[in-house]
């Protein structure tokens, strides 16, 4: 028997995006936001600020895939608001939120590591 696998052991930006994936489509699936200081904790991360990088991994596979944007569900603990790179007026992101909460995200295989890393380098 082989013993499962952590993330903390193979911390690559894709590999943590992939983590990041797996908290945000519970997110979605209970109607939550999540701040950037709480998602950084459930990664075993001390700050939030090396989440940008792995959170455009994720916006990118998004992206080129034709989903909702997951990571308009990372906010910012005093605005309630996504982070500065994430576009549109608050009606637009509340649509856009809103989509992200009503997508079957248990129904789509979930990526790797290898397809966030694509993704982001094709960006």
């Amino acid at each position: 028997m082989t013993r499962p696998r952590f993330f903390n052991e193979n911390p690559t930006q894709a590999t943590r995006a992939l983590q990041i994936w797996q908290i945000l489509i519970g997110c979605a699936a209970r109607r939550e936001t999540v701040i950037y200081e709480e998602l950084a904790r459930k990664m075993g991360h001390g700050q939030p600020k090396v989440l940008a990088k792995q959170l455009g991994h994720v916006l990118y596979y998004c992206e080129q895939h034709g989903l909702p944007p997951l990571t308009v569900l990372v906010v910012n603990k005093n605005t309630g608001l996504p982070g500065e790179g994430f576009p549109g007026s608050e009606p637009q992101r509340g649509r856009v939120r809103e989509r992200v909460f009503q997508f079957d995200w248990y129904g789509v295989y979930p990526p790797t590591a290898e397809d966030f890393q694509k993704a982001y380098d094709g960006r």
